[in-house]
């Protein structure tokens, strides 16, 4: 009797459990059956579900339901815990398995290249996020000593930047945040909180339902300067071709036109300034310099000359977020991403790396929202099968499930399970019961290792 198609998936986020949602619903499931092991570095599953996303948003944690259900199945094993690169290499995943996934995301924050970046009051959003969604290996505080910040990127990142700047640690305090980001957050001074977009408002990057959610705080008054409504035939294109861009514009046009409000915290939207320099004074981030532009008639923008400095005393960017390199496998540079032909590995030579398959944002980079990335699962996972049924497959020595746990035992690596997840989970639920809180997320990775069993 053939043995199942074995199959290991590098990531636990959206991507990774996608893939095993495509394998496990394809014809092979059936006959003669697919075997699948996740391998994530973090304690817990979900990837940016649970690190990359604003605690105040418990719409887009609810994806989590649907993923709970794929990792339920009982072909799924998960390996919490296990660094691909470090703990195991392509090399050993190809003694253990036909078919290899990448699906590691993107976690690192995109370079911008102007004056003062390294200043001190520069910040990457990544960075940010992560110390605020309780990243176990960031550090437990974060200076929020600006009274007046610039955020630079019009993208839904730096719409939760912001909103967390503006927002009160009361507020945030019914969200599963930790104890220290809300002891934090009671510390931050920011009133005034600056984001920036090089482009017009028909060129943002909000979700329109994500941009609404800022004027839904009793706290942050939402002011955008009428002078920044424009719009070129380019724009005004982008607005007839896509829905969201038109409701975004809508949204922005209302909050342009009404009287400025009384609420404590000020969120400014500014378009067409585009930043050139991040000002410093004995090393401290003191201010920003914009270039005013202005659109070009195709939607695009041109400078104007026209320069202006703005008080702000630290700055986070959020131009977009970068993949790690990972080891063994081709590297395109310029785009932060695995190079690849429907989501088969491709070698400098062209050729494709036998049983090797990237999905997500290591294979297309850090853009779309988290339901794209389903069928860019599909295309790999069909690649996949179609090479396992003409036999291109590498055939692995040892397919043995048990023969992963002997690998890991034998490296002495700590791992979790999906079970550990179920009692980490609980334990979490159980310290924010008290509070009349869904839960309080557990922070340190020692603590994570012990409350899931491992």
């Amino acid at each position: 009797m053939p043995r199942p198609l074995r199959v290991a998936i590098v990531g636990s986020g959206p991507a990774g459990i996608y893939a095993a949602d495509a394998l496990l619903k394809s014809d092979v499931a059936a006959e003669p059956g697919v075997s699948i092991d996740i391998f994530e570095r973090m304690p817990a599953p979900f990837g940016l579900i649970r690190y990359g996303v604003a605690p105040d948003h418990p719409r887009i944690k609810g994806i989590i339901t649907a993923l709970h259900q794929v990792l339920d199945k009982p072909q799924i094993r998960l390996f919490g815990n296990v660094d691909y690169g470090t703990d195991l290499h392509l090399d050993d995943l190809r003694t253990f398995y036909d078919g290899v996934i990448f699906a590691t995301g993107a976690t690192a924050d995109r370079a911008l290249s102007v004056p003062g970046i390294d200043l001190d009051g520069s910040y990457g959003a990544a960075d940010f996020v992560s110390w605020y969604d309780g990243h176990p290996d960031v550090p437990r505080t974060w200076p929020l000593d600006a009274e007046k910040v610039a955020v630079l990127g019009v993208g839904n990142v730096a719409l939760d930047i912001a909103r967390v700047l503006a927002k009160t640690a009361d507020e945030l305090l019914p969200t599963e945040i930790p104890p220290n980001v809300y002891e934090g957050l009671k510390a931050n001074k920011a009133v005034e909180v600056h984001v920036f977009g090089r482009r017009g408002p028909a060129q943002a990057k909000f979700s329109p339902m994500e941009l609404r959610e800022l004027d839904h705080s009793p706290n942050i008054e939402v002011v955008v300067d009428p002078e920044d409504i424009d719009y070129d035939e380019g724009s005004i294109a982008t607005r007839r071709g896509n829905k969201q861009a038109d409701m975004v514009a809508k949204t922005l046009e209302n909050w342009a036109i009404r009287d400025t409000g009384d609420r404590p915290h000020k969120l400014f939207l500014h378009f067409f300034e585009s930043p050139v320099e991040i000002l410093g004074e004995d090393g401290k981030v003191v201010g920003l310099r914009t270039e005013r532009t202005a659109l070009d008639g195709t939607g695009n923008v041109k400078g104007t000359g026209e320069f202006k400095e703005w008080d702000v005393s630290a700055v986070y960017r959020a131009v977009g977020y970068l993949s790690d390199k990972l080891p063994k496998l081709p590297w395109d540079i310029d785009s932060g991403t695995v190079p690849d032909e429907g989501g088969r590995v491709i070698q400098e030579t062209g050729e494709h790396l036998p049983s090797t398959y990237v999905t997500g944002w290591i294979r297309r980079g850090p853009v779309g929202l988290i339901g794209h990335t389903k069928g860019d699962a599909n295309e790999t996972v069909a690649n996949l099968l179609a090479d396992y049924a003409e036999g291109r497959l590498l055939t692995p020595g040892s397919p043995a499930p048990e023969a992963v746990d002997a690998f890991l035992a034998e490296r002495g690596i700590r791992f979790t399970t999906w079970d550990g997840w179920y009692r980490l989970d609980a334990a979490e639920k159980a310290l924010g019961e008290p509070q009349g809180r869904e839960r309080v997320k557990i922070v340190e990775r020692e603590d994570m290792l012990r409350e899931s069993g491992a």
